[in-house]
């Protein structure tokens, strides 16, 4: 009769390999972080769009699906963003601000997106002639079997809510 290892570091391994043989065996994988990156040049200082866009709940003025902000006031905030047919909301936190470096980011406590451990930085960088980059970045895991509509449900918010900005801006 076999002996099972006594080693902590083999029985360890023996486990993990197991579990992974197990997982793999019934479908389930394991979640990957996914990340999305889009930017927007703008004509205007960094100042200027950093007004328009660097207050908290100014998201509603410039991202075309929110219809209303409320933010609770507290440090850091939390801001409640409800859709403008109002069948979905979002429950996001600021995680970080500079406004000496025009830039903030921020994370979904909750949301209706297939996503989880989104978190998202927003920021605003000059180019020296009096125009702008606005940089919009984030990272999540999708839900399994749902990273299509994850990605395309992100990108299609970063892209509207950059046109916006860009439309807002060149008036």
């Amino acid at each position: 009769m076999r002996k099972f290892p006594s080693n902590p570091t083999v029985l360890l391994t023996c486990f993990v390999v197991l579990g992974a043989a197990v997982l793999l065996s019934v479908g389930i994988g394991p979640a990957f972080a996914a990340t999305i990156l889009r930017s927007a040049d703008v004509k205007a200082s960094a100042s200027v769009v950093w007004s328009v866009i660097g207050p908290f709940c100014a998201i509603k003025n410039w991202l075309p699906p929110v219809g209303e902000c409320i933010e609770d006031g507290k440090a850091p905030p939390t801001r409640v963003l409800v859709t403008r047919d109002g069948k979905a909301a979002f429950v996001e936190t600021q995680t970080a601000r500079n406004d000496n470096e025009h830039s903030y980011s921020y994370a979904f406590l909750s949301s209706p997106l297939p996503v989880s451990n989104y978190k998202a930085t927003i920021k605003v960088t000059a180019k020296g002639d009096g125009s702008s980059t606005i940089t919009w970045s984030g990272s999540y895991t999708p839900d399994q079997g749902k990273e299509n509509a994850a990605s395309e449900a992100l990108i299609g918010v970063y892209e509207a809510g950059l046109a916006e900005i860009k439309a807002k801006l060149a008036k």
